[in-house]
C-alpha cells in the first residue's frame, strides 16, 4: 500500500489548479484523473473566455497546459479512476485500479456531468453546435438560429441569455406548460426573439460537419419536422459526479458536496471539494480553478497543523 500525503481525485480546472498549488507547496500530491481526463473542458472546442488567452484556447489545449503546469511543480498524475474509497479511517484509503494507496489529506474534484438526451446525432455533434452550456458558447451563435431543450427556471435564464447572440431561440417543452418560476416564465415569455414549441421533443440532431437541423416529435400527434438551426443547447441539469461518496461526505439534496461556505473544506476533517461538485450555479472554468487554489491552501494549512 502506497502512503500519500495527499491525492486529488479529478482532473479538471479545479483539480489541475489544486495539483499546481498544492505541488509547489511541496506536498507532491497525486492526481487521479478519473474516467475524462481534463473534465469538461476536452468536449469543448474553443474557450474565449480564459483570462489572458486573449485569441481563445481550445478546452483540450488549455487543459493539456494545466497538467503540463501541475506535472512541472512536481505532481503526479495518473489515467484511472477511483473503484473503492474509505473515509471512515486516517489516514484515508483508496482502491484505484486494483492499486491501494492512503493519503493524509484528499481533495475532491470530480465535477459534475451535463445530463444529455441521448438522442441520435448527439454525441457525434457534441461541440459542433451542440452544447450544454449557453453561457459558454452562446458567442458563437451570433445571429443564428438555435434550438435548445427545457422548462426551468436555468433553461429560461440561458434562453434569455442566448438571445443576445442569437437571431432566435426555439424552445422545445414536453408539456403544455413550463416548469420555471413565475418571474423567469414572464421574461422569457415577453422575449420577442424566443419561441415555445409545446408537446414537442427533440429526436434526432442531423448534420455532418456541423448541425443542420433538429428532427423533433410532436408527443401527442407523433407529427415529425425537421428545424433549421445552428445550435442545440440541452439545459436539463447536470449532475455531480458524487455517486461514490454517498454516506461518506455530506451531500445536499441534489448530490452536491455541501462545503463550510468561503472555504474547501467538508464535514470530514482532512477532505476538501472543488469545482463543480460544490457548484451547481457558476460552473465555469475559471470559478473551478479559483476553488482549486482554494483547497490546495486548506489541505496545506491542515497538513501543516494535523502531522
Amino acid at each position: 500500500m502506497e502512503k500519500r500525503r495527499l491525492i486529488i481525485i479529478g482532473s479538471g480546472p479545479a483539480g489541475y489548479t489544486a495539483g499546481i498549488y498544492s505541488a509547489r507547496a511541496g506536498l507532491q500530491p497525486l492526481i487521479i484523473s478519473g474516467q475524462q481526463p481534463g473534465g469538461q473542458l476536452t468536449t469543448t472546442t474553443e474557450v474565449e473566455n480564459w483570462p489572458g488567452e486573449v485569441d481563445g484556447i481550445l478546452g483540450v489545449e488549455l487543459m493539456d497546459k494545466l497538467k503540463r503546469q501541475a506535472v512541472k511543480f512536481g505532481a503526479e498524475i495518473i489515467d484511472a479512476f477511483v473503484d473503492q474509497l474509505d473515509l471512515s479511517t486516517k489516514p484515508f484509503k483508496l482502491k484505484v485500479n486494483q492499486e491501494e494507496y492512503e493519503t493524509d489529506a484528499l481533495i475532491i474534484a470530480t465535477g459534475a456531468s451535463a445530463r444529455w438526451l441521448g438522442i441520435a446525432g448527439e454525441d457525434k455533434l457534441k461541440g459542433r453546435g451542440v452544447s450544454a452550456c449557453a453561457t459558454c458558447d452562446g458567442f458563437f451563435f451570433r445571429d443564428k438560429k438555435v434550438v435548445m431543450v427545457g422548462g426551468g427556471d436555468t433553461a429560461m435564464e440561458e434562453a434569455n441569455f442566448l438571445t443576445r447572440f442569437a437571431e432566435s431561440v426555439t424552445v422545445l417543452v414536453r408539456r403544455d406548460e413550463l416548469r420555471a418560476s413565475r418571474i423567469m416564465q414572464e421574461r422569457a415569455l415577453a422575449n420577442p426573439k424566443i419561441k415555445f414549441m409545446y408537446f414537442t421533443e427533440a429526436k434526432e440532431l442531423i448534420g455532418e460537419e456541423k448541425l443542420e437541423k433538429v428532427r423533433v416529435i410532436n408527443n401527442q400527434t407523433n407529427e415529425e419536422q425537421d428545424v433549421p438551426s445552428d445550435g442545440f443547447f440541452v439545459t436539463i441539469g447536470h449532475k455531480p459526479n458524487t455517486d461514490f461518496l454517498t454516506g461518506q461526505v455530506e451531500l445536499d439534496a441534489k448530490g452536491y458536496i455541501k462545503n463550510i461556505p468561503g472555504t474547501s473544506k467538508t464535514n470530514v476533517a482532512g477532505v476538501f471539494a472543488c469545482g463543480d461538485v460544490i457548484d451547481p450555479w457558476y460552473r465555469q472554468a475559471i470559478t473551478s480553478a479559483g476553488t482549486g487554489c482554494w483547497a490546495a491552501l486548506d489541505a496545506e494549512r491542515w497538513l501543516s497543523i494535523n502531522e
